[in-house]
């Protein structure tokens, strides 16, 4: 049976892209080197003109198009970042493109896609459905449907990634890259393994869509029901079949991420590094954070940070998450005195402990019959896990009862299962 793509197909789209799709930095992170315990460079591929790696295989499956197909145009059913790249492409090529996501993508995404003059239909509660109602479209108006990840030129044009590692990083002894669909992390390993057997290459899931994590158990492609994550970009019901054959013969090993740690990796990468990267980017730099790939201790490893379109209103929650995840952020309630100066003593307190509070709000309704008392709930600021114990430390010497709130477990906890 003849292979799904050859490595000649990857250097080909490498030719065809030149010019129209950029050739991304892969810098040195001597923060993230000395946080991992490795020697860290990252490959920013969230600096395209789209915000992701997908303008590769978009741009390489364009170019292709007979002149009839071209006429007729595309459809394709995307979370977001495959949909931009056709989108901007398409525009610049002269090409109509449709895209149709799920109701739960990104409104940046969705906005941005607009912009660049593709028709948006927003339909599904899952990207199956959204899949199954991009087909029926395409049949209907005889649109030539572009995979996101599993059709071959989509897979070449992602395999210019490893292409470009290689030449940029030459000392490179491993590469860690997120896997949705698989199709980038399965052209990325064929291009790096083609030349330097040697190189490790490492896939990262979430844990709540962990597609080809179940693949991998079955043997084969099997549809699963993916929870909501921060990571969007990774969501899909099934990993590419294409795809997932060229990555299980290529790939070394593949790890899952939680939400948490999904979160801290953000995080991270905003303080660190002065970049904004969207949970499905960010899920290398979380496996590694959490300690999940010792093997690659005081080797020079490579991030895949393949994406940076990360919706501005849930920004700002996600950094929250990763500071409650990293000890820098707490909520607890305490009963203190509803007299004049009890509130004052409290903070007194507080303040003793070098934490600063952000919030803080009186509960009189539901604070029991004690009219004297009341129940304060707080949230805190402070520096690690270390000084959060030392506030619930002073807080037991000044006989002032509390309750730790933890996370809400069903956002930072999670299973995998279909």
């Amino acid at each position: 049976m003849a292979p799904v793509i050859t490595y000649q197909d990857i250097l080909d789209a490498r030719t065809r892209i030149a010019g129209a799709v950029m050739q991304t930095p892969c810098q040195k992170s001597p923060q993230l080197s000395t946080l991992t315990q490795m020697k860290m460079w990252c490959k920013l591929e969230f600096l395209q003109h789209t915000g992701s790696f997908k303008e590769r295989g978009a741009c390489n499956a364009l170019e292709q198009l007979a002149p009839s197909a071209r006429k007729r145009g595309v459809i394709a059913a995307s979370a977001g970042n495959h949909a931009l790249a056709l989108a901007y492409h398409g525009m610049r090529l002269g090409i109509s493109v449709t895209v149709v996501m799920p109701i739960f993508a990104p409104l940046i995404k969705i906005s941005t896609c607009r912009n660049f003059q593709a028709n948006v239909i927003l339909h599904g509660k899952t990207f199956g459905e959204a899949v199954e109602q991009a087909h029926m479209i395409g049949k209907d108006e005889n649109r030539t449907y572009i995979h996101g990840f599993d059709d071959p030129p989509i897979i070449a044009g992602q395999g210019t990634t490893g292409l470009e590692i290689l030449e940029q990083v030459p000392e490179v002894e491993a590469v860690v890259v997120p896997i949705g669909g698989a199709g980038l992390i399965a052209g990325i390993a064929l291009a790096i393994k083609t030349q330097r057997p040697d190189v490790q290459v490492i896939g990262v899931e979430a844990e709540n869509a962990c597609c080809y994590w179940d693949a991998l158990e079955a043997g084969h492609p099997v549809p699963i029901h993916a929870k909501p994550t921060l990571a969007d970009g990774l969501a899909v019901h099934t990993v590419g079949h294409n795809a997932f054959k060229i990555a299980r013969e290529h790939v070394d090993r593949v790890v899952l991420v939680n939400e948490a740690e999904l979160s801290l990796a953000i995080l991270r990468l905003v303080e660190r590094e002065k970049s904004v990267v969207e949970g499905a980017g960010a899920a290398g730099l979380a496996a590694c954070l959490a300690g999940k790939l010792p093997e690659l201790h005081s080797k020079n490893v490579v991030l895949c940070l393949c994406g940076g379109n990360i919706d501005p209103s849930i920004l700002s929650r996600v950094i929250e998450v990763g500071l409650a995840a990293d000890g820098r952020l707490m909520r607890f309630t305490a009963r203190i005195s509803d007299r004049p100066g009890g509130l004052a003593e409290f903070t007194k307190v507080i303040a003793q402990t070098g934490a600063s509070i952000k919030d803080i709000t009186h509960d009189r309704t539901f604070a029991g019959p004690d009219v004297s008392a009341v129940h304060v709930v707080c949230q805190v600021e402070t520096s690690d896990h270390d000084h959060i114990d030392r506030v619930f430390q002073t807080l037991e010497k000044h006989h002032i009862p509390y309750r730790a709130i933890e996370t809400d477990n069903s956002f930072i906890e999670s299973t995998c299962s279909n």
